[in-house]
């Protein structure tokens, strides 16, 4: 079975923007398409409504295929450090998904596919994503049509959310995702934007990606909903 390959990108924001247009552009040259992970608020110090270089640039990159995400709503809301959908019940959820989609609508960004930060979704965030409009959750271990309830199974591995960003962890990754492709498994790969001032986790990602498709010929792919069943469900 052909591997399949879905690069993500996170923290994107007018300070981490300069590395992320470099890191696109090299993918783009690889014909490999990129998902934008994008929380419309980090709490009293940003917010994406008020970014409009950050927003042209991402409604740009739609434009030219890349998918955008729900990454978060607010995650300074929370009181105590912890992934923001990491452990509300469908209520809470349904609160802040709402408030995120109607500002994501305002931006000209409304999508349909949700990743929540640090790849953590409750199940009662899983339960209230439909409701609110959504149909794909792509948390840390795989991919759900939150609609068919099927899921794509293939963990994300990422640099940031939740996830280090020393060389020993960016090597692993390199060698997790050339096993993943050779077993003919989904690669997930993702990396905060902020440790794109690092020349290593850049290297990383593409030296990933280069092996990925290069080596083992996987197919570069975005997060999107499917007109039909999750390939691979479970």
């Amino acid at each position: 079975m052909t591997s399949r390959l879905v690069v993500s990108l996170s923290g994107l924001r007018d300070s981490t923007l300069d590395g992320a247009i470099d890191l696109v552009g090299e993918l783009e040259r690889r014909s490999v398409p990129v998902s934008l992970l994008v929380a419309p608020r980090r709490g009293h110090e940003y917010e994406l409504a008020k970014d409009r270089g950050t927003q042209d640039w991402l409604r740009h990159r739609r434009d030219q295929g890349d998918a955008i995400v729900l990454g978060g709503y607010d995650d300074a809301a929370t009181k105590i450090r912890r992934p923001e959908f990491a452990s509300i019940g469908p209520a809470e959820a349904t609160v802040r998904l709402t408030a995120a989609d109607r500002l994501m609508a305002d931006m000209g960004l409304r999508t349909r596919i949700f990743a929540p930060p640090r790849w953590n979704a409750s199940p009662g965030c899983l339960k209230a994503l439909p409701a609110a409009g959504f149909r794909v959750c792509a948390d840390l271990g795989g991919i759900h049509d939150v609609v068919r309830g099927s899921t794509d199974r293939g963990r994300a591995l990422s640099i940031g959310e939740g996830f280090v960003a020393d060389k020993w962890w960016c090597r692993a990754m390199v060698t997790a995702a050339g096993r993943t492709a050779a077993g003919g498994g989904l690669v997930r790969l993702n990396v905060a934007a902020k440790h794109l001032r690092r020349n290593t986790p850049r290297s990383a990602l593409l030296d990933a990606v280069d092996q990925v498709t290069g080596e083992h010929g996987a197919r570069a792919t975005r997060y999107e909903w499917p007109a039909v069943a999750l390939v691979g469900a479970a």
